[in-house]
């Protein structure tokens, strides 16, 4: 009931939203009309329309207010108006649940939804489902089923769709109308099929023979309605992924034979079955693939984008299953429709040749400055893809995504270049220079702040190993001339980098930061004083530790140490090795020299796991002494099969000269209550069991936790690698199953646990260091030792690194994990920090004759991490 605006209203705003400044107290006011006799349907309607207007923008209606309205808007039924009949079930709908009592109206739709007008019945029905709780179903009952199987199509779909809504609240009335419900589906109509097929599924739905049987029943005896094809297929390929059936069950045969439905709809859903259906071999993808190019020629947009975005899907996966579609889509990459064009070239440069590169990319050029931004991302991404298949093409492509670079656009798809170029850089040596370059001219008239400072700290940290480090010189200091505060800081980092690996340039970046210590903004000032005391020095092991790799802790927990050292004064300095290590990937994503921009954004501090587990240890008092929680194991190791009667997890706790072994214990018998429940561990090397702290009580299904805490070797240091046999030892009290209360003393009891294994890798926490070859030379050669070993059982380089990385529990530097292709030498570098907060490097050098043959190189500041490192490698 909107009001008619001629078109001069229109062109001068004032048919945008005739709604827009209404009021709640006037409209509840207007209400009142609702009262008068006789009823004005139209005034009326209007009335309701603004109340249902209000409802949906999230106006706030009160009980109070609500009910007065409702139940003034029942003497609306005295009218036989049509429109406002209509209204009045839509608005019943809408304050159901904020108004009281509305249950008032169910004779007044009762009597609608047996009455003879035919379009009261289908609104009538759904309104009264609504408002019908689970204790007042059952007075329904009888017209639900005579509703669900009439003749007149709308009223049985609207018993059906609200039979759907009222499985959740009464599953137990409902599933008696499966009758009804059976006898629906076989109607002519197609909406009432595909309702009563829907109900009968949610129905059964956990039921999985049920689901199977009702599934061949139907599609043996064929569909009318396209949706219910559509549904069964869901239904059927969802059974097979839950049965991990073969391709050979009735199941695949019947989504199979839908790729041969009369229906376009039919056909798609089948063939977007089949392709996502997982471990699909090429084979049984090729029928669905045929569909789908088919589509690719159909003269409907929607057709053609729907068969590109899946095949665009398979391509990630089965990029030669695709191939047969190429001619197909290199035609639609002309297609008018762009989002289709853009599909169609990404799906491309998934299945494309390296011969058809250049190709692809003039024909991207011609339509790049047509679609949205959202798609520009997608093509980079595909070009990211296809860097790391083609290396050797990365010269065309670099010159491709740099002239992207240069065009419009917003952040996001600026940054997708920027990333794509980075990834390019670190992946291939050859195109270093190139890429820099290409970055360079880019942040000369950089709008985005995040993405100028991540480009000047990779050249503070690729730069300087260039053929020609001073040329980026120019584009850096530019920054410190041109841009504002965030982009300043940035780029004296970045100097500064440049300065502590390159001697020759050293005084000429001396002299640009004397001029950026005169700066107006206190972080570029700092940084610039701070490196340029440190730069002063001409201390290799200063540039290291100060500048190129900076600290490894994690920030947070450097500011509540900080911040708890302050609250506690002490005559002690603080200790940095109190503080927990940050993460490796943590420190690869936030680098030592984080943008101001980062730094100064309000930032929740998060709790970190380690810091939780901190805590908790804390709290028992036999754990008081250990000083601070070098490492917990990233995850927790099983003791039992899941399905046996106890299910014991262990959690490795590591401290400076112990460890605490936490086990989550949980009890699955619910007759039995343990007690006093310890974990009993019998060391095969040197480590001394000091004592087991009990779960007092393991009642039924809820997790208790133990521990038990040992002392590192002393005797033989260098033994860290160690085999634990477990015993639970614990007194079990029969119980009653439902109240749980315990009825006798109980005994003493045992349950054998899986042996448990500590490695090398538990007492070394990973770190990244950006610069190795820095690190190298701070930690120095005084503890350095070197031997060779000859991995007898391996027998590829990418297998030795894998297992290296693993075994040590280590971070691989510089991409060194990366083994390069046809080559049998490789070297590994890793970095980690030993219990205690001792720097421990790794150089592992390898050679692939017949066996791998491996030397490894190791440095610390203390002696001990070194010899560990040989003795767990001999």
């Amino acid at each position: 009931m909107l009001k008619k605006f001629d078109k001069k209203d229109e062109e001068s705003g004032g048919g945008s939203n005739p709604f827009q400044h209404l009021e709640k107290s006037a409209v509840l006011q207007e209400a009142r009309v609702f009262n008068e006799t006789p009823i004005n349907p139209r005034k009326c309607a209007h009335i309701l329309t603004k109340i249902l207007y209000l409802i949906n923008q999230g106006e706030h209606l009160g009980t109070t207010e609500a009910t007065e309205a409702f139940f003034a808007m029942t003497k609306l039924f005295q009218s036989n108006d049509p429109t406002l009949r209509r209204m009045c079930y839509l608005t019943i709908k809408e304050m159901s649940c904020i108004a009281e009592d509305v249950i008032i109206v169910t004779s007044s739709l009762t009597k609608d939804m047996t009455g003879k007008e035919d379009n009261y019945r289908g609104p009538a029905v759904r309104a009264l489902c609504q408002i019908t709780d689970s204790t007042m179903l059952q007075a329904i009952e009888r017209y639900m089923k005579q509703a669900i199987v009439d003749k007149v199509p709308s009223v049985s779909s609207s018993a059906l769709v609200s039979s759907l809504h009222l499985l959740k609240c009464s599953f137990d009335v409902v599933k008696r109308w499966v009758n009804e419900a059976q006898e629906a589906a076989s109607s002519d109509n197609i909406m009432v099929q595909y309702h009563a097929l829907g109900l009968l599924y949610h129905v059964r739905k956990s039921d999985r023979l049920a689901v199977s049987k009702m599934v061949s029943k139907f599609t043996r005896h064929g569909l009318k309605s396209p949706f219910a094809y559509c549904m069964m297929i869901r239904v059927a390929s969802k059974q097979l992924e839950e049965e991990d059936g073969s391709r050979d069950s009735p199941l695949f045969d019947f989504i199979e034979s839908c790729l041969r439905n009369k229906h376009e709809m039919v056909v798609y859903e089948a063939a977007s079955a089949i392709v996502n259906l997982p471990g699909c071999s090429a084979k049984e993808l090729a029928p669905a693939v045929s569909v789908l190019q088919l589509f690719c020629s159909s003269p409907k947009a929607a057709l053609r984008y729907a068969a590109v975005r899946t095949l665009n899907k398979v391509a990630m996966k089965h990029p030669s299953a695709v191939t047969a579609c190429n001619l197909d889509l290199e035609n639609l990459v002309t297609d008018s429709n762009r989002s289709i064009a853009t599909l169609a070239i990404t799906t491309l440069l998934k299945t494309g040749s390296e011969s058809s590169i250049d190709r692809l990319m003039k024909q991207i050029s011609s339509f790049m400055s047509e679609i949205s931004d959202e798609f520009k991302v997608v093509v980079v991404q595909a070009i990211s893809a296809l860097c790391q298949k083609y290396p050797r093409k990365h010269a065309v492509l670099m010159n491709f995504l740099f002239t992207m670079l240069r065009e419009e656009g917003g952040f996001e798809y600026k940054r997708a270049i920027v990333d794509c170029i980075i990834s390019i850089i670190e992946e291939n040596s050859d195109s270093k220079e190139t890429g820099l370059s290409h970055l360079c001219e880019f942040i000369e008239d950089c709008e985005f702040t995040v993405l100028a400072t991540r480009i000047l700290h990779l050249l503070g940290q690729e730069g300087p190993k260039t053929n020609n480090p001073s040329k980026y010189i120019r584009f850096i200091y530019n920054r410190v001339v041109l841009e504002h505060e965030e982009v300043r800081a940035g780029a004296v980092s970045a100097l500064a980098k440049f300065g502590a690996q390159n001697e020759e340039m050293l005084p000429s970046i001396l002299v640009l930061l004397r001029r950026c210590v005169m700066d107006d903004d206190n972080e570029v000032r700092d940084r610039a004083t701070f490196y340029l005391s440190v730069l002063e020095q001409r201390q290799k092991a200063l540039n290291a530790g100060y500048i190129l790799n900076g600290l490894t802790v994690s920030i947070p927990g450097l500011e509540r140490a900080l911040q708890q050292y302050t609250l506690e004064p002490s005559e002690k300095p603080f200790d940095l090795k109190s503080v927990p290590l940050a993460t490796a990937p943590v420190a690869e994503q936030r680098p030592e020299n984080t943008p101001v921009a980062a730094a100064r954004q309000p930032e929740k501090v998060a709790t970190t796991r380690q810091e939780i587990f901190q805590e908790q240890l804390a709290a028992v008092p036999e754990f008081c002494g250990l000083g601070p929680l070098f490492k917990s194991s990233p995850e927790p190791v099983a003791l039992t099969e899941s399905e046996t009667e106890y299910v014991i997890h262990c959690t490795k706790h590591t401290f400076t000269d112990h460890m605490v072994f936490q086990f989550d214990c949980t009890n699955t018998l619910n007759d039995q209550t343990l007690e006093n429940v310890t974990v009993q561990m019998e060391p095969t090397e040197a480590y001394e069991v000091l004592c087991c702290v009990p779960a007092r009580s393991l009642p039924y299904n809820q997790p208790g936790t133990c521990y038990t805490l040992v002392a590192l070797p002393k005797d033989d240091p260098t033994a860290v690698a160690c085999t634990f046999s477990c015993m639970m030892k614990f007194t079990v009290k029969d119980c009653d199953p439902t109240t749980g209360e315990t009825d006798d003393e109980g005994y003493e009891d045992e349950y054998v646990l899986e042996d448990l294994e500590v490695t090398v890798a538990d007492h070394i926490q990973k770190v990244m260091k950006v610069n190795f070859e820095a690190a190298w030379d701070e930690v120095g050669d005084e503890f350095e030792k070197e031997e060779t070993f000859t991995l007898s059982t391996i027998k590829t380089l990418e297998e030795a690194v894998g297992n290296i990385v693993k075994f040590l529990g280590m971070h691989p530097c510089e991409r060194s994990d990366k083994v390069p292709d046809s080559k049998n030498t490789h070297t590994l570098l890793l970095a980690g920090v030993f219990r205690g907060g001792h720097d421990i490097l790794v150089r592992s050098r390898l050679l692939l004759l017949d066996t791998v043959t491996m030397q490894v190189t190791a440095r610390s500041s203390e002696e001990l991490p070194v010899d560990v490192i040989l003795a767990s490698v001999g």
